[in-house]
């Protein structure tokens, strides 16, 4: 009996699977091909959607590690022209790298000396203008549209002493904050340096040991993609260098002709904040424009804003497009996206690696997708850190 009643219930199954077959055929011979085709890219960008959300709130947290290792990354990148230059001159390795490592840090250290220098120099005088610049605000208050009495502005000023004895524990939870801040700073410049000294000591190491992580039959593509993503960022960091240079040289001088105090550091602020494509140089340049409207008058300020403009024509009409546009293979248009999205989800950070991650992804992409590897042509060669990864043989038709 139990055989028997197993039977019917199995063909009644398999009844029901059938009618659900036919009726999802039926179902799908309706649904429009455009709309299965639309379907099918759809979820599954929501799974590379939700694999980036998930990709990228692990980098957040783990921000400490990560900064740090983009940073030493993007200085191998700078030093890898000359570092890759001694190299293939047979000067050892060691010497190689205390000769990039003392030179940048002579470098950096030189800049922040001419910025304490010049600002020690010209402090009094600074300090002097300030106090004049604050009376004339003052008497502005009094004499402009808003007609303010010195016995309303000094109330102002008591109110605004109260409001900060208040919020002194708040006060200081921030300096307490700024020292925590101050030490993972400190850690991070440690860490950069020994991840620099790994990344120049041991660089083809770390990438052999990288590409044993995948299948042996994709090490060919991972290694070409990431040898071609390679030569993008040192392309992309040597020709920021010269755009910040340039850019430095350009509105420093002007500050330094129109009377602007602190020229010097003006153009060191320029020169960092120009590794933030277009955007940087905008910010150090309002920076430049506003001391000049403090400490020299308006006359001066639009003089100076007409020298941060012409350094800006300068670089968005000749220098991104020629150089930069070579360099990164990545529209201006893409490039302002990627900094307002990086700045947006990183802060400063994100800003300053956004252009040269975009760059590197987009040619990792055009590389695997024209399945360069497969052409049987070398990878491009990298002077640093890459390593040759053996290729497949190609079997004889």
């Amino acid at each position: 009996m139990s055989g028997s009643d197993d039977k019917p219930r199995g063909s009644l199954l398999d009844a029901l699977k059938d009618r659900s077959r036919v009726v999802s055929s039926e179902i799908g011979a309706t649904v429009p091909r455009g709309l299965r085709i639309a379907t099918a890219y759809s979820w599954r960008l929501l799974v590379v959607a939700a694999a980036a959300a998930v990709a990228i709130w692990l980098i957040i947290q783990l921000k400490l590690l990560v900064i740090p290792l983009l940073i030493a990354i993007l200085i191998t990148a700078l030093l890898s022209p000359g570092f890759g230059w001694m190299l293939r001159h047979r000067v050892p390795r060691w010497l190689a790298i205390v000769v990039s490592v003392l030179t940048t840090l002579a470098v950096v250290s030189g800049l922040m000396w001419l910025v304490i220098w010049q600002v020690t120099r010209e402090w009094p005088s600074v300090s002097e203008r300030t106090v004049e610049a604050v009376a004339e605000f003052r008497q502005y208050l009094i004499q402009g549209p808003l007609h303010l009495t010195a016995g309303q502005i000094d109330d102002l000023l008591g109110q605004a002493w109260s409001l900060i004895q208040e919020q002194a524990g708040v006060l200081w939870s921030g300096a307490l904050a700024i020292g925590t801040t101050i030490g993972h700073v400190a850690t991070g410049a440690l860490l950069t340096l020994f991840i620099l000294l790994t990344l120049l000591a041991d660089g083809a190491g770390i990438w052999r040991w990288s590409t044993r992580l995948f299948p042996r039959r994709a090490r060919p593509a991972v290694d070409g993609a990431a040898r071609a993503g390679w030569v993008t960022v040192v392309n992309y960091a040597r020709t920021q260098l010269l755009v910040a240079t340039i850019d430095a040289i350009g509105i420093g001088l002007g500050a330094f002709f129109l009377g602007v105090p602190l020229a010097i550091p003006i153009a060191v602020l320029v020169f960092l904040g120009a590794f933030i494509p277009i955007v940087g140089a905008v910010l150090t340049g309002a920076v430049a424009v506003f001391l000049a409207l403090v400490y020299n008058g308006p006359w001066i300020a639009l003089w100076m804003l007409v020298v941060v403009l012409g350094v800006q024509q300068l670089e968005g009409h000749v220098l991104q497009p020629l150089l930069m546009g070579s360099a990164v293979k990545v529209h201006p248009l893409a490039v302002v996206l990627v900094v307002a999205g990086g700045a947006l989800i990183a802060g400063i950070p994100g800003a300053l690696f956004a252009v040269p991650l975009a760059a590197f992804v987009n040619v990792v992409a055009v590389y695997l997708g024209d399945r360069a590897w497969e052409t049987g042509a070398a990878p491009p060669s990298g002077d640093l850190i890459w390593s040759t990864v053996p290729r497949p043989r190609r079997t004889p038709a």
